[in-house]
């Protein structure tokens, strides 16, 4: 009890340390977090924790983001033409109650998973995999109880074994994820939470299980347990009965202080050893080269954002369509719908100066809407720069010269108070209305969670929005993006019946050279049909206290898939 109290009492004065101790790791972040519950977590604020209380059956080997390695299993094997995968899974694992794990629990935790799915929680995707559809049983009825349980089912050897009424290449890296993190299934029946029975499971379809008692009372086999929280400090300890090596930091505190200048000064006394930056011009300022400070620049993205370019702009009297005729006063609701008005869009946007202007220079013009690190991205595809004369080419071939005759008025939004949106807009602006007086952009900026309502709806004229992978495999991007029936594509309405048919093929074999292969043409017809303006990807950068040391925070150990583990950090 005393030992609790000490640490107890360093969550709350820790601010005022002229240095945190070399035990302690202290974590400052302007982020709420919104769950602990792995089955809900889908946000980086919540899985930072959650990923050191709660380990998946398998997890990526080091930075690699293509090799995959066990966790909580030992080994498994795939049979059934891709359709049965057969886990073994580690003896003697511990949960924080002091649980042995078994393979029921396992087969809970994804039942569990799969009965309150909802689109919030990001089980959507292997709900897709192991039922077909990525809808619960309230909104598809086809998903019954029968199919759930017999999706994920223990055998008499105590082998969890998973059948999949289809191929899925990325099934393996799907339970990589957070949300597939093992539970316990007698603790969370006993606090209240599901109890895992045919009975009961209507009552938890589709549930929030946001602040749930798992949440409030985490219990996972990780290398660190809760020992305390409120609403601004999370403490953690280092779990006695871990079944792999032992952390060498034994207390982490992590912090919610909304002020960056705190943040930043405290980073600097050594009273906090990793921080929430401010975006790259501000870190370079004030952070970089600092004393005590280890910058690490150079690290792989794996976020993709593009412009989407609306061919239906839906919403009757949508005051973004004007007079909603080619007169120069306003735009159809299919205006987008001509390739040549995208094409030009897309060679009338500076590539280069967005780099330069708002990624000080450290940015990269991709081919696909993928990450470059991904299996499956070409660098052959071609890529749209900006040329005013190529732009000024198709926009006089659009609706057979009628764009360029009589001119248009577009009204576009962007994200309120995020200077990279606006930037991108402005640059937009300018160049499109250089190339002819008639070309008219009005740009204006809209409160994020309003934009993402109505561009779900298609009532969003132009947006630009990215995408942060859940998985690692190119499916997560291109068929969110390229697909007719995608997660974006009322944002687009963009339709392309030999993309459909291949990224279909794509999801349908393990064959890696084909996918490939499938995927390069996928990229060279988006190229060709110009449905998105690529927006130049940042290159990534962290930084920490000088006195911490171990691979995820290195160039070399970096993996951005992962959470920091910090079970692989010293401290000095």
């Amino acid at each position: 009890m005393k030992k609790l109290v000490t640490l107890s009492s360093l969550l709350v004065i820790s601010a005022a340390l002229a240095a945190s101790p070399a035990d302690t790791l202290v974590i400052q972040s302007a982020a709420d977090v919104p769950t602990m519950d792995p089955g809900v977590t889908y946000d980086t604020s919540s899985s930072a924790l959650v990923d050191n209380m709660y380990e998946t059956l398998l997890t990526y080997d080091g930075a690699s983001l293509t090799k995959l390695v066990p966790q909580l299993a030992t080994k498994w094997t795939v049979s059934n033409g891709g359709k049965t995968y057969t886990f073994d899974l580690r003896k003697g694992v511990k949960f924080h109650s002091g649980a042995t794990m078994t393979c029921a629990d396992a087969e809970y935790t994804i039942e569990r998973n799969l009965v309150t799915n909802s689109g919030a929680s990001g089980n959507w995707f292997i709900a897709e995999s192991l039922t077909g559809s990525q809808s619960n049983a309230a909104d598809d009825k086809s998903i019954t109880w029968a199919k759930i349980d017999k999706s994920v089912e223990c055998n008499n050897a105590g082998q969890l074994v998973f059948t999949l009424p289809a191929v899925d290449p990325a099934f393996l890296a799907k339970l990589a994820y957070t949300g597939q993190a093992i539970v316990e299934k007698a603790y969370s029946a006993k606090i209240g939470e599901w109890d895992g029975t045919e009975a009961t499971w209507k009552d938890w379809i589709g549930k929030d299980l946001t602040g749930s008692n798992l949440s409030k009372q985490p219990n996972g086999t990780g290398p660190y347990r809760l020992v305390r929280a409120d609403a601004n400090n999370h403490l953690f300890q280092a779990f006695d009965g871990y079944w792999g090596e032992k952390p060498s930091i034994k207390n982490v505190i992590r912090q919610k202080v909304p002020e960056l200048a705190a943040r930043q000064q405290a980073l600097l006394r050594g009273d906090a050893d990793i921080i929430e930056g401010g975006g790259r011009s501000v870190d370079e300022a004030q952070i970089k080269g600092k004393p005590g400070v280890t910058w690490v620049d150079g690290l792989p993205n794996t976020t993709s954002t593009a412009i989407f370019m609306n061919e239906k702009i839906q919403g009757k009297g949508n005051s973004l369509l004007g007079s909603g005729k080619l007169d120069g006063k306003g735009i159809p609701a299919n205006f987008f719908s001509d390739v040549n008005v995208r094409r030009g869009f897309s060679y009338a946007f500076d590539y280069d100066g967005y780099i330069k202007d708002v990624q000080k220079g450290q940015g990269m013009q991709r081919t696909m809407l993928m990450p470059d690190s991904f299996p499956g991205y070409d660098p052959k595809v071609k890529k749209y720069t900006f040329d005013p004369a190529k732009a000024t080419e198709y926009f006089k071939r659009a609706w057979g010269g009628q764009v360029w005759k009589n001119g248009f008025t577009l009204t576009a939004n962007y994200r309120a108070n995020s200077v990279g949106a606006q930037t991108a807009m402005e640059i937009l602006k300018k160049n499109i209305e250089s190339l002819n007086p008639k070309f008219r952009v009005n740009i204006q900026s809209k409160q994020w969670s309003e934009m993402l309502a109505d561009s779900k709806k298609g009532e969003e004229a132009m947006i630009l929005i990215g995408w942060a992978p859940d998985y690692a495999d190119a499916d997560n991007f291109m068929y969110t993006f390229y697909a007719s029936d995608g997660y974006y594509s009322p944002r687009a309405n963009w339709k392309d019946a030999s993309v459909d048919k291949w990224l279909k093929q794509a999801r349908s074999t393990v064959n890696v050279a084909e996918r490939n292969r499938l995927y390069s043409l996928i990229g060279n017809r988006a190229y060709e049909q110009a449905p998105f303006i690529l927006v130049p990807a940042p290159v990534n950068y962290t930084f920490q206290s000088s006195r911490l040391s171990g691979a995820p925070i290195t160039k070399a150990g970096f993996n951005p898939m992962t959470s920091l583990n910090w079970k692989d950090l010293s401290k000095k």
